[in-house]
């Protein structure tokens, strides 16, 4: 435990105060909580809204700026993994669950209760795949690739340890290894329990709901709770073989079940229909970004009802996820350029959760609007296997949705016990196992409090609350950026400009020598 720092011992003493706090009055806990999210809910949603959308704006800028060129690591440095393993990897960890969890229940909530306009009609078809793919689009993905972004750059190219502090020394200078550095990692592990713990908890709500489906068993928190103890052991031992191993092999049997389940469910759904949604909802989804992404309801008390329990809910769970996700995503992305790592990072995901969203949430409105099929009234985590029931095969697409829930769960656990391992091992590539499963059973039993005092209001009290302070280091994060970026091209053209000037010497020097001196008359 020598490797460990202050940050690990702290973060670690508040995580179990909470747990304690939530085991023994959770009903003081619960009213504590619920009272602090609607203070940040209605004082601070533009706060969420305005961050997220700068984020966006950022990434944007970097890709067509003369920052787009700088590499993530030294100039011979080459990306470690290959494009499809890279791509696997970022997305398993960055959105796996709640792909699975969300990909019915959401859509088809927003078209049975619209963020705008009445409910069921074609017009709130529309609106709700376009609102879905705003809350899991081009912002979600811009902060992750931000954060990613500048811990690669300060890891990489300077040799600064992986910690959210160190992306502030050019604005803080040596006081980001003092305590206000420890403060911001603290933080951010903190952020990173709390954000990581919500989709644990969706995870084991969704696999007892597929069991309950296939067997009967009751749909509790008692079965929830085993759930999660069983993959709590199986994401340990994955977390001891490594990053090259346990998550990397993980991460690519997510992706090939994924695609697996993709392609069948793509058949056996209408698929006319769901393309033709597809490609409609993806253009007013383009087309009114700008407005979806900045939209607040001042004077409409539902509709920012509806706001904040999901575009600014969504907001602060990806803020409270970058860490874990931007972190997880530098250590893989050594040896490339800032231009290609954020436009893959930034647009692929992103065509793909709409693309899967067109799918299956499609499929889920089609059953409601044409057939009459009430989708929407079936709880978030079993209206998927409500949608499979419909369809032919259905007992296989819940075994391979099952243990591909279970796969996810896996990879994110796994990975988010490296991440805070990581940030609480002074930036350690390869914090000792010991680190990890501490943090690990940390991970674990905060999951169980909030999924015992709350649920799905559980996990949103705690990722808005996490998600404020961190949303604020992360903006200063982004302006230590530009000032970082502009140093290092004023220092390689510094460079390049003295190895022209030695060359042209060289070239000079040469040029004398191959002159003959004049023979005397």
């Amino acid at each position: 435990m020598k490797q460990v720092s202050s940050v690990f011992w702290i973060s670690l003493v508040i995580a179990v105060i909470f747990v304690i706090w939530g085991a023994i009055i959770p009903e003081n806990l619960i009213s504590t909580m619920s009272a602090t999210q609607s203070f940040f809910m209605k004082s601070f949603g533009w706060f969420y809204q305005l961050s997220a959308t700068f984020f966006l704006v950022f990434a944007l800028f970097l890709i067509f700026s003369r920052y787009g060129k700088i590499k993530l690591g030294k100039e011979e440095d080459k990306p470690e993994f290959s494009r499809p393993t890279w791509f696997a990897m970022l997305f398993s960890a960055g959105m796996g669950i709640g792909l699975l969890f969300f990909g019915v229940s959401e859509p088809i909530s927003h078209f049975a209760n619209p963020p705008i306009g009445e409910g069921g009609t074609s017009q709130a078809a529309k609106n709700a795949l376009q609102f879905t793919y705003l809350h899991w689009g081009f912002h979600a993905w811009a902060i992750y690739a931000i954060v990613a972004l500048a811990l690669a750059y300060y890891k990489f190219r300077k040799g600064y340890p992986g910690l959210v502090s160190a992306t502030l020394i050019p604005i803080l200078g040596d006081k980001a290894k003092g305590p206000i550095g420890k403060i911001i990692d603290i933080v951010a592990v903190i952020a990173t329990l709390f954000g990581v713990a919500a989709s644990l908890g969706l995870g084991a709500a969704q696999i007892n709901g597929g069991l309950s489906y296939l067997t009967g068993i009751p749909n509790n928190f008692t079965i929830q709770f085993t759930i999660v103890a069983i993959v709590t052991v199986l994401f340990l031992i994955s977390a001891a073989t490594g990053i090259k191993r346990g998550i990397k092999y993980l991460s690519n049997a997510n992706l090939g079940l994924a695609l697996i389940l993709f392609v069948v469910f793509i058949f056996l759904a209408p698929t006319v229909f769901v393309l033709d949604l597809f490609t409609t909802t993806l253009g007013g989804y383009v087309q009114n970004l700008a407005y979806m992404g900045l939209r607040l309801a001042p004077f409409n008390e539902e509709n920012a009802t509806w706001l904040q329990s999901w575009t600014i809910f969504y907001w602060a769970w990806w803020i409270a996820w970058a860490p874990f996700v931007g972190t997880f995503i530098a250590r893989v992305s050594r040896g490339r350029t800032i231009r290609e790592f954020i436009t893959a990072v930034l647009i692929i995901p992103t065509l793909v959760c709409a693309f899967w969203f067109a799918i299956f949430g499609g499929t889920g409105i089609y059953m409601e609007y044409n057939l009459g099929l009430d989708v929407s009234g079936q709880a978030l985590e079993t209206a998927l296997f409500f949608v499979y029931e419909q369809l032919p095969f259905s007992i296989i697409l819940v075994v391979v949705t099952l243990l591909l829930i279970l796969t996810f769960f896996i990879t994110s656990a796994d990975s988010a016990t490296f991440v805070l391992g990581m940030q609480t091992t002074y930036g350690s590539i390869d914090p000792p196992n010991i680190v990890k499963i501490i943090m690990g059973l940390v991970l674990s039993a905060s999951a169980v409090v909030l999924m015992f005092t709350g649920g799905l209001q559980g996990f949103q009290s705690a990722i808005i609350i996490s998600a404020f302070p961190l949303g604020v280091v992360l903006l200063f994060t982004s302006y230590a950026l530009v000032k970082a970026f502009s140093a290092d091209l004023k220092e390689s053209r510094q460079e390049q400009g003295q190895r022209e000037k030695m060359t042209g010497r060289i070239r000079a020097t040469l040029r004398r020598s191959r002159v003959k001196p004049k023979e005397n008359s």
